[in-house]
């Protein structure tokens, strides 16, 4: 994918980033507000934006020595004034029971004030910061997650980067922290980006790390596409108001949605990394050159320009790039059954299940009748249907019957509330969105559902899912 965007020339470089649009747009001293964190949070709060609120600060050996472990809360974010990259921020998601100066990390290992006492000396040495310099090392309150979010991440808070230009939000990013980044929601780290159709604030392809696509949360079949991201508009508006208050004509906002208060601006970012092209599967040179020189009287103006020119184009390159077609939750679908009866139906498409399955009356009506006649007269009653006997059933079944009925190609075994049931699975060809596909699927009585046929996973690997299609 990202050797498809370089050759196609929309890729946008370093350099060219550096030369083209950080140098004749990025003031020294709007720079400055970017790269000191704790001038960045008191500018923007001052100008009413929300940002974490701060607990303390520790600038010198002496204050440390000092500190007071018993002011800081049971949760906390630690972090270097002038940290890039994610590097030496320490989250602590609680205090442990019966102990007074010890906390939980993520990763469910311990830190004590001793600990945090030598991050902190780290931290003040300038090991974390942009050029080794000696640093501050600051206490801000760890945002709380919303629930919409908690099946992807793996315990941090996530965020939105947004990339604005010229007063126009040009591309965005969904970064979710997981177990690789120790719940930090940082690429470089091993995080996801996941990138946003900006007209629609739905969340779309997805990277892992520097340039690793996948298309599901870690260990799981839960897919990253199709996520709808909540207060949207508020949030482009909000970053186009941090670019008003910086003055930096190119950033990179960071903004996270916390449970409580809603979106919060974490950081702003004068040289914002450019793994966001890769997210998105689309280049940032053209959407930049398309804002360049506009003239922009509000931030309710750049956001409707960016989710104009933006919004929509990411459907057709998410087709052409990946070869893939972009589909809804729902979908028109061509069954093609016995002595060529067709029949067109509209099918859920669920990811959540694996397998299709179609209704019994549905089938019928496209000529596999005497399948089902044939399978309804065998005597079920000879088969102990526990989950752990599975594939002994299904063998047994068809070594003793597949003969008898026809065009039966497999049965399914299924344990549900209602009880454990012996379903018939026949091989269905279908069209959808002009692909033909051949699947396993089982026949059920659906009547009392609204789709009579389901389109499980197992049969959508040509097919990316945008639910608000």
């Amino acid at each position: 994918m990202f050797e498809y965007l370089i050759k196609s020339q929309k890729i946008l470089g370093m350099n060219s980033r550096n030369l083209k649009f950080i140098r004749p747009s990025n003031r020294k001293s709007s720079k400055r507000i970017a790269d000191d964190k704790l001038l960045c949070k008191r500018i923007l709060n001052k100008n009413g934006v929300s940002v974490p609120r701060l607990i303390a600060k520790i600038k010198t050996l002496e204050e440390l020595e000092n500190f007071d472990w018993k002011t800081l809360p049971e949760s906390f974010a630690l972090k270097p004034n002038h940290g890039f990259g994610g590097e030496g921020i320490l989250v602590v998601y609680g205090k442990k029971k019966g102990a007074e100066d010890v906390w939980i990390k993520a990763d469910r290992s311990t830190v004590n004030a001793e600990d945090l006492k030598n991050h902190i000396r780290n931290i003040l040495d300038g090991s974390f910061s942009l050029s080794n310099i000696p640093d501050i090392a600051f206490f801000e309150e760890r945002l709380r997650l919303l629930k919409l979010f908690k099946p992807y991440c793996f315990r941090g808070i996530p965020d939105i980067r947004v990339i604005v230009y010229n007063k126009v939000p040009v591309m965005a990013m969904l970064r979710l922290p997981t177990k690789e980044s120790q719940g930090k929601a940082n690429l470089q780290q091993g995080a996801i980006g996941v990138g946003i159709d900006l007209a629609r604030g739905v969340t779309t392809s997805a990277v892992q790390g520097k340039n690793r696509m996948v298309e599901f949360v870690p260990d799981s079949r839960l897919l990253l596409s199709g996520l709808k991201i909540p207060f949207w508009q508020d949030i482009l508006r909000l970053a186009v108001k941090t670019q008003e208050i910086s003055k930096l004509g190119f950033l990179g906002a960071d903004i996270a949605i916390d449970k409580e208060q809603g979106p919060v601006v974490l950081e702003l970012n004068a040289r914002p990394g450019l793994s966001i092209q890769i997210a998105n599967l689309s280049g940032l040179k053209d959407r930049l050159m398309r804002v360049l020189g506009l003239s922009i009287k509000n931030p309710e103006r750049g956001v409707r320009v960016g989710m104009d020119l933006f919004g929509g184009e990411i459907e057709e390159e998410l087709e052409d790039i990946s070869g893939k077609k972009v589909i809804g939750a729902t979908e028109k679908v061509k069954l093609i059954g016995k002595d060529e009866k067709t029949k067109e139906v509209e099918a859920k498409i669920d990811t959540g299940a694996y397998s299709s399955s179609i209704d019994r009356d549905l089938a019928i009506e496209i000529g596999f009748g005497p399948t089902i006649e044939a399978f309804e007269k065998i005597d079920l009653s000879g088969f102990e249907l526990k989950p752990e006997k599975e594939s002994a059933i299904k063998k047994k079944f068809m070594d003793e019957h597949k003969d008898n009925v026809p065009d039966l190609s497999d049965v399914a075994v299924v344990f549900s509330s209602h009880g454990a049931s012996i379903r018939p699975v026949i091989k269905l060809d279908f069209q959808l969105n002009d692909i033909e596909i051949t699947a396993s699927c089982n026949i059920t009585d659906r009547k009392e559902l609204k789709y009579p046929l389901i389109i499980g996973k197992r049969n959508l690997g040509k097919f990316l899912i945008d639910v608000n299609k």
